[in-house]
């Protein structure tokens, strides 16, 4: 037996020795065709990963006729990537892999990604690569026979590659010449503006300013796949987070130098539970007269309202990202002080954060975050738990029976945990609670093509559970009042979706950006100090916390004080407005600086940790 095994072991290895006999014997019987081979896959990978996420050559052909400095630029970055590849690993079948396999992947995810929600892929969103599980369930994905075939015919070449062998002769220190040649040129084009801007210039790539989804996906269709990768990258890099110089303790002290309203403290002592609902999605597309959308679905919403009080905000982000939204509700700070961040918590000093959070717990409420999703989504579990928050529950940690409506954890069951808790503690509380309920997709409804239909099915059924909800507070007999916003507009299909049918574009998308939202107590609080007009969505911590007459330190009156003089900040809704230094500073200091303002943590307690 053991004889047999050897016999078999020794035939298996002599069979590979004998292939790798013969593909070296192709790397010169087919030289001519493996320097065909070499100098011609970065322009048909460049080809196949803009049909692949295109989906018809037609398309592709249509793009290069119109765009051909685009694509001659898309072939020249490709070559320099893939001789860097071809320099790094001499072996040719190697670099065709890599390259075959990263442009090939990138587009069906750039392909995917669009047609889930209307949003076109850009290289930060790779930040979110960790959480492919996650993201699996928020997309339509759609494997079809075109997008089979395109896929085979680059393993086809990457096959053939293996097999023809074709290799690099150059020495050793040529070849590190080469590759640091090829890399410079790639690298610059993200990281030195100086250099970018007159290359992008020459093979007249669009470099317009995206201040909103839509204007960028307009930069799509101007730059096609990857030439808007690139420049999205060059963008994005341009306008990294960086200190000012006019951050400094004076700089600090002189913003903070405000008058403090120190006649703020609670009515009559009494502090109310404080809920704060981000409902995930949640938007009134009744602004929209040509939709027809059916006053019922929001009904219960509109009685809420007339039982409390609403108005509108600014949300900083449509259709994704949601965790731009929580930033300015746990933090009251805007994310265009970050200069807009996808992703504003992977931007924070790992310390303890000043969140608003903090500063219940200093005025003696219990904190409680409260999410119906993975921890490790987004990194909450991990970020969040400097925010000062008593209590963090994900969906494993639920104390209440769980229920599903489509997809996700249901919104009745994220308010019968919130209920709960509100019952166990012995103080005060404090809860923000983000949703994930009318979270993408919406294909689970009736039809499940009709998939605007079947959102706002989810929006009815949010309002009933939120009717049940209030109704069960006002048996409590303890004063609580409720915010409720959401986070969004929906994700919804790109190209044939809603937004595509209102012909939503760059310059009339700010109502995308417009949300509605509800204050509502159960013991009758005063909504006089409410502003009646817009506001950005940072703001609105202030807005609850001047309702429940909380003590203001001389940062709260600063934000106070901004928000009657700068009502609206916020990049998508209105690049035009102008940047102001004084917020800007004041946001650096809070989440990322040294803590020089006043807040409720205590300063040994930060710079112990730190």
């Amino acid at each position: 037996m053991k004889e047999k095994l050897k016999s078999g072991k020794e035939k298996f290895f002599a069979g590979i020795h004998t292939f790798n006999e013969k593909r070296n014997v192709n790397t010169e019987k087919f030289s001519r065709l493996n320097f065909w081979l070499l100098i011609i896959f970065p322009i048909f990978i460049s080809c196949m990963a803009e049909i692949n996420q295109g989906k018809y050559i037609g398309s592709f052909l249509k793009f290069f006729a119109q765009r051909p400095s685009v694509m001659i630029f898309n072939f020249l970055v490709a070559s320099l990537i893939f001789y860097a590849l071809l320099a790094i690993f001499k072996k040719g079948w190697i670099a065709i892999l890599i390259q075959g396999f990263a442009y090939t992947m990138l587009s069906i995810v750039e392909l995917f990604k669009y047609g889930t929600n209307g949003n076109h892929l850009i290289l930060s969103d790779m930040k979110l690569f960790r959480s492919v599980k996650s993201l699996s369930s928020f997309a339509y994905i759609k494997i079809t026979p075109r997008l089979v075939i395109y896929v085979l015919i680059v393993l086809a070449v990457i096959c053939t590659s293996f097999w023809l062998n074709p290799k690099l002769k150059m020495k050793p220190l040529k070849r590190i010449i080469t590759a640091c040649a090829c890399c410079l040129p790639c690298c610059a084009m993200i990281t030195i503006p100086a250099f970018a801007k007159p290359v992008y210039a020459l093979f007249n790539v669009d470099t317009t300013e995206a201040s909103n989804s839509f204007i960028l996906n307009e930069k799509f269709q101007s730059n096609s796949f990857l030439a808007f990768i690139l420049e999205t990258a060059s963008e994005s890099y341009s306008n990294r987070l960086v200190k000012s110089d006019s951050y400094n303790e004076e700089t600090v002290d002189d913003i903070m130098n405000v008058n403090v309203d120190k006649s703020e403290t609670f009515h009559d002592g009494v502090k109310p539970n404080v809920i704060v609902v981000m409902s995930e999605a949640y938007a009134d597309f009744r602004v929209f007269d040509q939709l027809h959308v059916d006053n019922n679905v929001y009904a219960k919403f509109d009685k809420a309202i007339s039982e409390g009080c609403g108005g509108t905000v600014i949300s900083p982000t449509f259709a994704s990202f949601t965790v731009r939204s929580e930033f300015e509700l746990l933090f009251g700070l805007p994310v265009r002080s970050l200069n807009d961040p996808n992703m504003p918590q992977r931007e924070l000093a790992d310390r303890q954060q000043p969140a608003l959070a903090q500063y219940y717990d200093s005025w003696g409420y219990n904190t409680a975050y409260v999410h119906p999703f993975m921890g490790s989504f987004y990194s909450r579990q991990k970020v969040y738990s400097n925010f000062g928050f008593n209590q963090m529950l994900f969906d494993e940690d639920f104390t209440v029976p769980i229920e599903r409506y489509g997809t996700y954890i249901s919104d009745g069951t994220v308010f019968n945990q919130v209920e709960a808790l509100v019952k166990q503690s012995e103080k005060p509380i404090y809860i923000h609670t983000t949703t994930m309920q009318n979270h993408q997709p919406y294909d689970q409804g009736a039809n499940p093509d009709a998939e605007f239909d079947n959102y706002l099915q989810w929006i009815g059924h949010t309002n009933d559970e939120l009717e049940t909800f209030l109704n069960d507070l006002k048996k409590i007999d303890e004063p609580t009042i409720v915010f409720m916003v959401g986070d969004h507009f929906p994700s919804l299909k790109g190209g044939s979706g809603v937004y595509d049918q209102l012909g939503i574009n760059g310059s009339n998308c700010s109502v995308l950006y417009e949300q509605h939202y509800l204050l509502w107590s159960n013991y009758g609080a005063d909504f006089s100090s409410v502003p009646k007009e817009k506001l950005s969505l940072f703001y609105m911590p202030y807005v609850i916390m001047n309702v429940i007459d909380a003590p203001r330190d001389a940062f709260i009156q600063k934000m106070n004080d901004f928000m009657k003089t700068l009502p609206i900040y916020s990049t998508n809704y209105n690049a035009s407005i102008p940047r102001n230094e004084e917020l800007d500073v004041l946001t650096y200091d809070r989440v990322i600086g040294d803590l020089i303002s006043s807040c409720p943590i205590p300063k040994d307690q930060i710079n112990k940790e730190n």
